[in-house]
């Protein structure tokens, strides 16, 4: 199965919290293909309307498009970058990694270094590097150079194109959650192409999960949806060190959508979804949360006096990794479970609790 164009496109577009325009002019593009109302907000988020044609509930089907990154905090005179992060990264991943620092005049490719294990002390070699020890490496003679080319508060990302391996996986940096964002489209255009849904039904990607949830608060407000169904990645049960019982359910990757079930899950969402899937014969699993779920759903269902809402995952391996791992039949039926769900939703259904 080869990755879709759009996919693959969000996938090497370069968008960690905050500095997403690039990622969400991608997104909208794609979305005037079916839709006549797309826009974006003063916080960099995107929705793309898809009318309905039976007075039904407003259904949001939120993904963020933010990824991890980094930023630049200090350019020292020897001409080299220092730098936090921008989410939460697992420092011993970023050593020796190629990066695109993304500054005013383009991309400038530069590489993470830290000191060489040659040089190591022996205490030094038993401990693990932390981003503090860490710095990128543009190639600069100085920092006179260096400063000329890069300002503070630049951010990058790791760097590397999107590969495909054999059972239609592939690997990529990014791929949470622009997995959620394609899949919030894709479900959209589905609707469309179904001729709508009983209500509208919006594809969102909202900004800055990674860091403030953010997009999620203001987009909830703003959209003031009926129901929202958030897409977003988990962790695939078929890696070594992942123990379903710590994670809330098996799922390895080619399960199919993952259905959270738990405290702030609304039961009508949630059954719906699940009907759904056995009705259309699309494989799922489900995957227990006892509070917060850590995705956008949390600031969605509290806003205003509430949203019933639910959360649909993917299954991905290595999350926050530059080599995430994705099965390309998991993401689309991913797309195809909401969007039958929503052509389901009508102005019957009942979400009194």
């Amino acid at each position: 199965m080869p990755t879709p164009e759009v996919l693959r496109a969000l996938l090497a577009t370069p968008g960690p919290s905050g500095y997403e325009q690039a990622a969400a002019r991608v997104w909208r593009e794609a979305a005037q293909g079916f839709s006549s109302d797309v826009r974006g907000d003063l916080m960099g988020s995107s929705v793309a309307v898809v009318k309905g044609r039976d007075g039904g509930p407003l259904t949001a089907v939120v993904g963020h498009i933010d990824e991890i990154g980094l930023i630049v905090t200090y350019i020292d005179d020897d001409g080299m970058l220092w730098f936090t992060g921008v989410g939460g990264w697992d420092a011993q991943i970023l050593v020796g990694q190629r990066v695109e620092v993304q500054t005013a005049n383009g991309p400038l490719a530069g590489a993470i270094g830290k000191k060489p294990i040659h040089l190591l002390k022996d205490e030094e070699r038993k401990k693990v590097a932390e981003i503090k020890d860490l710095h990128i490496d543009v190639g600069a003679r100085d920092g006179d150079e260096a400063r000329a080319l890069v300002r503070v508060g630049d951010v990058a990302v790791i760097a590397g194109e999107p590969v495909e391996l054999p059972n239609g996986r592939v690997i990529s940096r990014s791929m949470d959650n622009r997995l959620g964002s394609y899949v919030a489209l894709e479900a959209a255009r589905l609707v469309a192409e179904a001729g709508g849904a009983p209500g509208d039904v919006a594809g969102v990607a909202v900004v800055q999960e990674e860091i403030t949830f953010a997009g999620a608060k203001t987009t909830a407000f703003s959209l003031e949806p009926e129901v929202a169904v958030v897409v977003d990645v988990t962790h695939a049960t078929d890696a070594p060190g992942i123990d379903p019982k710590e994670v809330g359910g098996k799922h390895p990757l080619g399960s199919g959508p993952v259905i959270t079930r738990g405290s702030t899950i609304h039961p009508t969402i949630f059954t719906l979804l699940r009907e759904t899937a056995e009705a259309e014969g699309i494989p799922f699993t489900v995957e227990a949360s006892s509070r917060a779920t850590g995705t956008d759903a949390d600031a969605f269902f509290v806003s205003r006096a509430g949203i019933p809402t639910a959360v649909v995952s993917i299954p991905l391996r290595y999350m926050h990794s530059p080599v995430e791992l994705v099965q390309l039949d998991d993401v689309s039926a991913s797309a195809a479970l909401i969007a039958a769900t929503a052509l389901r939703l009508n102005a019957r259904t009942s979400f009194a609790r």
